[in-house]
């Protein structure tokens, strides 16, 4: 019998294995911007946007002191952190590049628009915000055809100017 998630499930939080929880802890919180919960020593803190219990879980309880994971070996692709205006995505994006945070690139997806990078223990992050549902493209049959564009990111920061 086949069985269809129901629309409104969302993923509620990921947790991540760090190797050091302060230095991620400076990234997640000090750099993004996301709240502290709860903290436990220096083993996992749990940090959240808006005062939810948690979004994100960091812990060391496997890591503590590792090495990153290896790249091409299943896992983890990225953790997507979705921005809820153009204009959020735009002022995070002017943070990090003030900050001088690397970035591994920049889309437009036809439904999104994303930076990416890489937080201290090389895991993938996506920070995006969706465009409007009737903004998506389709195609003649009226079926999601997403791509791959490199985002404009002058366009993105004229947002910081309205």
């Amino acid at each position: 019998m086949s069985y269809t998630v129901p629309a409104q499930t969302r993923i509620g939080h990921v947790h991540l294995k760090v190797s050091d929880l302060q230095r991620s802890l400076d990234f997640y919180c000090g750099l993004l911007g996301f709240e502290l919960m709860v903290k436990y020593g220096d083993q996992a803190a749990f940090i959240s946007a808006g005062g939810y219990h948690h979004h994100i879980g960091l812990n060391t309880w496997h890591s503590k002191g590792m090495p990153p994971a290896p790249e091409n070996a299943p896992g983890l692709y990225h953790t997507a952190i979705l921005y809820p205006t153009r204009k959020d995505l735009a002022a995070i994006y002017k943070r990090l590049t003030d900050a001088k945070v690397p970035f591994t690139g920049f889309s437009d997806h036809g439904v999104s628009e994303a930076l990416y990078l890489n937080d201290p223990d090389q895991n993938g992050v996506e920070l995006y915000w969706d465009k409007p549902r009737d903004q998506w493209p389709k195609d003649e049959n009226g079926q999601l055809t997403m791509y791959t564009h490199r985002l404009n990111l002058s366009n993105l920061l004229q947002e910081l100017e309205s």
